[in-house]
């Protein structure tokens, strides 16, 4: 069992879930943030942010985590240091790393007293090229020391899923490792190694390297989002098309495999979108081709507009659209880029009356849509009246809709499933019309003529 002595500089979503692993694998931890609420919250066992099974974590262990927002005796009192702290896009889709340089300088200030060597592991998402030109000069200014000597560095992203942070971070598919030299990277593929559940490997590489893993991994997932929805759309008006059937077959074959590989909504949340953007900055400041990045980008967005027009061309202008699932993904609270707010956004627009309702995501929905639409609470609250119903997210509670709990709606209503997670069919009854997206149905007409 090793002993490092381990600090986590940032405890939001990541941030305090890694506290909460670290400290069940054996490893003493402290947290830091600049938030003095949230670093309490943490000493008293309370996730200060909603993820799965982290409220539980961090109460099991709480006499043995310890949280600040001094950053300085976190340092001094630690052998390593995980830097996570936003790194939000910038205008021309890279990223900054404003408060990543505040959190390298606090760092460095306290190195500077330490005099002992420490290792710095920057684990938010960055460009090739800011570790070795931005934040390894941050700290070796504020240090007055040089890396490799004074102190190490690596760049360890993660690549996990809102919602099942713990487990992705405990059982990742492998650990990426961009490190300064060997010494660091030694340390840290050491401490990864105690830490993962699964025996997860780490690849270990340049820093400039592993940054563009990073960004590269996520703009190839998008692509194949948006590479399934191109599948669904052609099986919808394809006679006897059905997108789970050409998937599910193409995702056996082992070059491509069935993740993401599923026609449903377009992509969204706080991490696709963003790194597919700053991957095709990348490629246009290295002069390499950008258009796959670029042509991912603009069929996501092309996938909401034609979800918009199905919905128009099946109803009377000023109906009743209701919209069930309004967080990017299921089960979760992340309303950031989430296609089901675009498309009731641009629905509102057209002077159609929307509502919504989310398992999870509700309360948080009411704050951002500044009442432009209503927020129900229930099911059936929001489908009650409803001309049109968009099953936009799987969430386990829509899994259990049936026929009869379409009842409440208005006569001749159209229900759209966008992941065909209802395994009935309804599109032959007089009361209410179904539409499985991806899957050829005559009586739906896409287009708007």
């Amino acid at each position: 069992m090793r002993n490092e002595r381990i600090s986590i500089i940032g405890l939001g979503k990541l941030g305090s879930a890694m506290v909460a692993a670290f400290v069940s694998r054996g490893f003493n931890v402290i947290g830091v943030d600049v938030i003095n609420e949230v670093a309490e919250k943490v000493n008293k066992g309370i996730a200060p942010v909603s993820e799965t099974g982290l409220d539980d974590l961090l109460k099991q262990n709480k006499n043995q985590i310890s949280a600040t927002t001094d950053h300085e005796g976190a340092v001094c009192n630690t052998d390593v240091s995980f830097v996570i702290v936003p790194t939000p896009s910038d205008p021309d889709g890279g990223f900054s790393i404003q408060y990543a340089r505040h959190a390298m300088r606090e760092i460095g200030t306290a190195l500077k007293k330490k005099g002992s060597w420490h290792l710095v592991v920057m684990t938010s998402t960055v460009l090739p090229g800011s570790c070795r030109n931005g934040l390894i000069t941050e700290l070796e200014k504020t240090s007055g020391l040089k890396c490799g000597d004074g102190f190490g560095f690596c760049y360890s992203p993660e690549f996990i899923a809102l919602g099942s942070v713990l487990h992705d971070f405990l059982n990742p598919d492998f650990n990426l490792v961009g490190e300064w030299d060997v010494r660091s990277g030694d340390l840290l593929e050491a401490i990864y190694e105690q830490t993962v559940l699964n025996g997860a490997k780490c690849q270990r590489m340049s820093l400039e390297n592993a940054e563009l893993a990073k960004v590269s991994l996520n703009s190839f997932v998008t692509m194949k989002i948006a590479f399934a929805n191109v599948i669904a759309d052609i099986c919808q008006t394809m006679e006897g098309g059905d997108v789970d059937a050409v998937t599910e077959a193409i995702g056996l074959d082992k070059r491509i495999g069935l993740k993401y590989l599923k026609g449903g909504m377009s992509f969204g949340g706080p991490c696709f979108p963003r790194d597919n953007k700053a991957f095709a900055f990348l490629a246009d400041q290295m002069e390499a081709g950008s258009h796959l990045a670029k042509a991912t980008d603009q069929l996501n967005n092309e996938w909401i507009e034609k979800t918009v027009e199905s919905i128009c061309s099946q109803c009377e202008p000023h109906s009743n659209i209701s919209i069930l699932g309004l967080a990017y993904k299921p089960e979760s609270v992340v309303l950031e880029d989430s296609p089901s707010i675009a498309i009731a956004q641009k629905l509102v627009d057209l002077g159609y009356r929307v509502s919504g309702y989310d398992p999870i995501a509700g309360a948080q929905s009411r704050s951002i849509v500044s009442n432009r639409f209503i927020i129900h609470d229930t099911v059936e609250d929001t489908i009650t009246n409803a001309n049109f119903v968009l099953i936009a997210t799987p969430d386990e509670e829509f899994k259990r809709l049936t026929q009869k709990s379409f009842d409440v709606c208005n006569p001749q209503c159209v229900v759209m499933d966008a992941w065909r997670i209802l395994e009935w069919d309804i599109s032959n009854q007089c009361s209410t019309r179904y539409f499985p997206l991806g899957v050829y149905t005559p009586n739906f007409r896409q287009d708007i003529n």
